[in-house]
């Protein structure tokens, strides 16, 4: 099979050049093409030698991912189901509002996890991406937009953390400043708590954002939610996010899923801020997507409202997201789900 021209870091490329016979200034320019132009046809690369086009074109695979099915409206929220080289097929969510333009990855062909509200999971898990694969999905939607987004977030398909060295590559090829040049703040990774990478991460010396999933600030309910707690407890979680923040001095979103008489009651919001006051932190309120196979239902707004407040009083950083997957009936893996049984 041929190695996936995207998956190679900027002195990869020039070493494989230079392999093919060719100077390490046409890796430089390579790397233009394939980033500064993002241009996906061998063909294209017009100041490159056409005996080495067709060497890459023999050795590289340049197209990882394709389109398959796009919903929304342009200029909104667009939910894409992009297709793979052995069939498979992931997710990605095009956020645009106003000229901000944030990209929601996925970082695996299904998941293990099977958090009870989320799709991802239910067809099981596959394979992981290659990092050649997942930065296909930004230069796929890049070429939708007309220009690369602005923010990455690893909140697609798939544990990232499960996947942590192919994950932790294409961030390195985003990053690059003479390529996408995607800047490492606007770069977020969203676990559902896998202490290991939590650990990982914190001596990278990077400064990505970190996203953590609680969904319950108890760990009965939080299993009920999220079976990984069984394996990850609540109270080791935090305190490897702790960890992580003494080492980084960044602050940590946290994401909490409002599910009606579940996790929504004033006494929980209280709950969940002492859970937090020791640490840097942000919380994401989000609506529930209704999801087939969870009975779970969206908290009414006035409880939603009430639990931010109880938060804010707390001295707490909280938002309530808007829902946009749900808005378009693609909430994360529906649309993959959707594919799979037709």
């Amino acid at each position: 099979m041929k190695t996936l021209i995207h998956g190679l870091l900027f002195e990869e490329i020039v070493a494989a050049v230079q392999e093919l016979g060719a100077p390490a200034f046409r890796g430089k320019q390579l790397w233009q093409w394939l980033y500064g132009q993002r241009v996906n046809a061998w063909a294209a690369m017009k100041n490159l030698p056409a005996d080495l086009r067709l060497k890459l074109e023999e050795n590289f695979e340049l197209a990882a991912v394709k389109q398959l099915e796009i919903t929304g409206e342009e200029g909104e929220t667009r939910k894409l189901l992009a297709g793979l080289g052995d069939g498979e097929c992931i997710e990605e969510v095009l956020l645009a509002s106003g000229e901000r333009r944030t990209l929601c990855l996925s970082s695996q062909v299904g998941c293990k996890f099977a958090c009870a509200f989320c799709a991802s999971g239910q067809a099981g898990f596959r394979r992981n991406l290659a990092a050649g694969e997942i930065v296909g999905e930004v230069l796929l939607a890049a070429a939708i937009w007309g220009d690369r987004p602005g923010n990455v977030v690893f909140m697609g398909v798939g544990e990232p953390f499960d996947n942590y060295d192919e994950v932790l590559r294409a961030i390195h090829i985003l990053n690059h400043g003479e390529g996408l040049a995607i800047g490492a703040r606007r770069i977020t990774i969203s676990t559902c708590g896998v202490i290991p990478g939590i650990q990982r991460l914190a001596g990278e010396g990077l400064q990505i954002e970190l996203s953590v999933s609680l969904h319950a600030p108890d760990d009965a309910t939080r299993s009920r939610l999220m079976p990984v707690n069984h394996r990850y407890p609540l109270a080791e979680v935090l305190a490897a996010c702790k960890v992580y923040a003494e080492q980084t001095k960044r602050l940590i979103t946290f994401e909490y899923t409002l599910v009606r008489g579940l996790n929504d009651s004033a006494a929980q919001a209280e709950q969940l801020a002492r859970l937090l006051a020791p640490l840097p932190a942000r919380v994401n309120l989000i609506p529930l997507s209704p999801v087939e196979g969870f009975a779970g239902e969206t908290s009414a707004p006035d409880v939603s409202r009430q639990f931010i407040r109880v938060l804010e009083r707390a001295g707490l950083n909280a938002t309530l997201r808007d829902s946009q997957g749900s808005r378009i009936k693609a909430a994360c893996g529906q649309l993959r789900i959707r594919r799979l049984n037709a």
